[in-house]
């Protein structure tokens, strides 16, 4: 089901080893999101070259579309998107909690219109483990409520984070027997939640850890707060989560964000920025950011990250060995302005490139014992500028 292994330590990050039920995932990691079974604009291929060894899959909009009889024809998500390594399922609670005014929360669960054909549904903790259950996901998360930091134009209380803390932690309980009604052979994890207070926070932590799942995610951050709240809530609850089962930080974030999370603690990262910001031609190197779409970029024929090896850097190795060049700042440029559906495509490879690389650096730092010389010398590179 799951088997998770520290291999290194150095202050709180962790160099860890995860087993799964389709393989082996070498931690720290970034996983792709591939939100209808697809990460946008990348083959499943280009994936497993550039080093990804997990994926996400979205229940919410899976649930929708193809639907459960598909995915069940085909024996879950990796035979259907053709991607044999490990895949993680969201629960449907964030999704849930973007649709705002259009559903309605009870203890059982939530009443909501599909947003692709207006159906009347109801999505509960039982419901989000079957469907996850047709997945056939290897990492399972419990259906939860996303805490909101802002609730109906002001900022979430003490009262309502606890409501909604508590809530979630209900549903915890019944994830967690009708994933084993179920038999699922794979891995649920708990989410703590807690909003932006400390206390609800270690409260939650305490519940979900008494209920002994295999591994831990801390969900409700990255929903609007400050900058400076959501470092907080990272410094504060990932190291105090059982040191001998892995940690997920959902939904997170910037390259910095993804070091910084190492550094409190954190196995396992997500989030959508690497292909969502390369749709719109903004690109991470690791001498800072680069918008590709600005006027200097016309006639520069240096590519992206000179130090990069990703395809649309450096291109790709001929039988003899040699490389066939990689793509210029002026050509991505030119495939912007004129639209072309090749610009998001090399633009997603390199960005995701881009993370997976630095978490394979981060990995080989903790082996090497100088995980805090990588961050130092991470940092003032990226703050060099392109």
């Amino acid at each position: 089901m799951l088997q998770f292994e520290i291999l290194a330590t150095e202050g709180r990050a962790r160099r860890g080893r995860l087993t799964l039920n389709h393989g082996v995932v070498q931690t720290p990691i970034f996983m792709p999101v591939g939100t209808y079974g697809t990460v946008k604009g990348v083959t499943p291929r280009s994936l497993e070259e550039m080093g990804a060894q997990i994926i996400l899959g979205n229940t919410f909009h899976l649930w929708m579309r193809p639907g459960l009889d598909v995915l069940a024809q085909f024996g879950g998500l990796h035979r259907f998107e053709g991607w044999e390594r490990p895949i993680l399922t969201d629960s449907g609670g964030f999704q849930v909690w973007s649709l705002g005014e259009m559903r309605k929360i009870s203890e059982e669960g939530v009443k909501f219109a599909s947003p692709v054909n207006g159906d009347r549904l109801f999505l509960t903790p039982e419901v989000s483990m079957q469907v996850q259950t047709a997945l056939n996901s290897d990492i399972v998360m419990q259906f939860d409520e996303c805490t909101p930091y802002e609730t109906k134009g002001h900022l979430t209380t003490e009262a309502e984070a606890r409501f909604s803390m508590e809530l979630s932690r209900r549903w915890a309980v019944r994830c967690q027997a009708e994933f084993a009604r179920l038999e699922n052979p794979n891995a649920l994890f708990g989410i703590v939640q807690g909003g932006m207070f400390e206390h609800l926070r270690e409260e939650s932590l305490a519940a979900l850890v008494e209920m002994d799942f295999p591994g831990y995610a801390i969900g409700g951050v990255s929903v609007g707060e400050p900058k400076e709240d959501m470092q907080r809530i990272v410094a504060h609850t990932p190291h105090r989560l059982p040191a001998h089962k892995p940690r997920y930080l959902m939904g997170v974030g910037t390259p910095e964000d993804l070091v910084d999370g190492v550094a409190n603690g954190v196995d396992l990262f997500d989030c959508v920025m690497p292909t969502r910001n390369a749709r719109n031609g903004h690109l991470f190197t690791r001498f800072g950011d680069l918008k590709i779409r600005n006027a200097r970029h016309r006639s520069d024929e240096r590519p992206l990250d000179e130090t990069c090896s990703c395809y649309t850097c450096r291109g790709q190795a001929r039988p003899d060995g040699s490389v066939s060049g990689g793509f210029s700042r002026a050509y991505l440029h030119h495939l912007e302005r004129c639209g072309e559906m090749l610009a998001p495509m090399l633009a997603s490879i390199h960005n995701l490139h881009y993370y997976l690389n630095l978490m394979r650096e981060v990995r080989e730092a903790l082996e090497a014992q100088r995980f805090a010389d990588f961050a130092r010398r991470f940092r003032e590179d990226r703050a060099r500028g392109v």
